[in-house]
């Protein structure tokens, strides 16, 4: 057990750091408890040390603290938070303390918040779905259990009802299956929206809720993802179960990135975010997938907006480099009235294949994916076609693939905000749309579906 070693030569508080003289066997990630003499206790982080100087960042902030009377304990350890199935149905604060009313979290053991490597040849690659209950996103950009698919999207889009919803209904084929959502930044409004709309889920014992307000320390909301994926690889790993973690909004958590980043007096890169914005992001996001030999998945959701849209802005930027596809939402669906306003065309998922077809969702569905992307993108230059020559100029066959464009937002991606669709249900809806086209245009589809819904002599 490391001995804990306590100083009293705070040199000074700066924002969210102290900075701590004299310091000896300090190292990067310790955890430190600071004891003001009024009483009571903060917790910080130490984030550099040089030539027995440690900078430590506050957890709760240093509002109120007097350094020449402020004693620091450094644990020897990085921070650990108690694991195990004692964290389901429990909300908390983004540093884990109850929100609930109930006391405070116990675990069978404790874990670092920066997790445990794992070693890359031990990895198993991602396979099987999880369903979510969202047609736009079952149908077309199927999420497997272990990826990392982020949603991008923009200021006034309901990207966080989107990532409530999904993590309300999500399911995972029946297998044991839990949720852990980290709010990082939401407004007090958004956090009770996001209590209220996982209640069911809640209640049930198959949520962790964490929320980071946006009044609450900006340090904290660099913890919280931490702790979050802390707590995923514990339920999947030991416990046996397939985690879904949504993290909203990244773009939050990278603010708190550069605020501290600056605090620090660090040399900002682009758009003054830290040069090791990349790297922080990879650590987070490569905590999902599955290991050889342990039950269970960790599949992550990160949910980003894009300042001003900007797809090339550096969070959604080096986050597309690191992760497996995107959810994009499109401005143009939303004030269509479209929920959720997903822009098929413009979202992916590069493991679809390895959780979507026979044996996994179902024997047509890769083959309705793909009929459906080409026939959606031949409709959107028919529509552009038609805002120039008139739709009285158009063939009709071409005005077939303007009602297919109707037909595909209405049908198929338009679905009430409390609405959980089977992936039964999607597929027959994305039939219906695609049988508005012509049997002749269904050129991606194998013969024997075509004959399966409709007649040889057919359209």
């Amino acid at each position: 057990m490391n001995a804990v070693v306590e100083y009293t030569s705070v040199r000074e508080l700066r924002g969210p750091l102290a900075v701590v003289d004299r310091v000896e066997g300090v190292g990067w990630d310790e955890f430190v408890r600071f004891t003001p003499e009024s009483g009571g206790e903060r917790h910080g982080l130490v984030l550099e040390v040089d030539r027995g100087t440690a900078v430590v960042q506050v957890l709760e902030d240093t509002a109120g603290l007097d350094p020449a009377r402020l004693r620091a304990a450094f644990t020897g350890t990085p921070l650990r938070v108690p694991v195990g199935p004692g964290w389901l149905g429990r909300i908390c604060n983004g540093r884990g303390e109850p929100l609930d009313g109930g006391p405070p979290v116990f675990g069978t053991t404790t874990s670092a918040v920066s997790g445990d490597p794992v070693n890359p040849v031990r990895r198993e690659p991602p396979a099987e779905p999880v369903l979510t209950g969202i047609s736009a996103i079952d149908a077309l950009t199927t999420v497997v259990r272990g990826q990392k698919l982020p949603v991008f999207s923009a200021a006034g889009l309901p990207h966080l009802e989107l990532a409530a919803q999904i993590a309300a209904q999500s399911t995972a084929g029946g297998q044991p299956f839990c949720v852990v959502f980290a709010a990082m930044g939401v407004t007090h409004a958004d956090a009770a929206f996001v209590r209220d709309a996982l209640e069911e889920r809640s209640a049930s014992g198959e949520l962790v809720l964490l929320l980071n307000t946006a009044d609450d320390p900006v340090i904290e909301r660099v913890l919280t993802p931490r702790i979050a994926l802390t707590v995923a690889e514990r339920l999947a790993f030991f416990e046996g179960r397939h985690v879904l973690v949504v993290m909203a909004d990244m773009t939050s958590y990278a603010e708190a990135l550069r605020e501290v980043s600056a605090a620090r007096g660090e040399i900002p890169a682009r758009r003054a975010y830290p040069g090791y914005l990349y790297s922080d992001l990879a650590s987070l996001y490569e905590r999902c997938g599955r290991v050889r030999g342990l039950p269970g998945s960790v599949t992550v959701l990160p949910v980003l907006t894009m300042p001003a849209g900007d797809i090339t802005h550096p969070v959604p930027d080096l986050t597309g480099y690191i992760t497996e596809g995107q959810v994009v939402l499109s401005r143009t669906l939303h004030a269509r009235g479209v929920y959720p306003p997903v822009d098929a065309l413009s979202s992916l998922s590069r493991l679809m294949r390895k959780g979507a077809g026979p044996g996994r969702t179902r024997e047509d569905h890769l083959d309705v994916a793909a009929q459906l992307l080409a026939a959606l993108a031949r409709a959107r230059q028919v529509r552009e076609l038609a805002d120039l020559v008139g739709q009285s100029a158009l063939t009709a066959t071409d005005r077939a693939y303007l009602d297919f464009d109707d037909a595909f937002g209405r049908e198929l991606v338009d679905q009430r905000r409390d609405e959980a669709r089977t992936l039964e249900e999607t597929l027959e809806r994305a039939w219906r749309v695609l049988l508005t086209l012509p049997r002749g245009q269904l050129s991606m589809l194998p013969a024997r579906f075509l004959d399966a819904r409709l007649p040889q002599d057919g359209r």
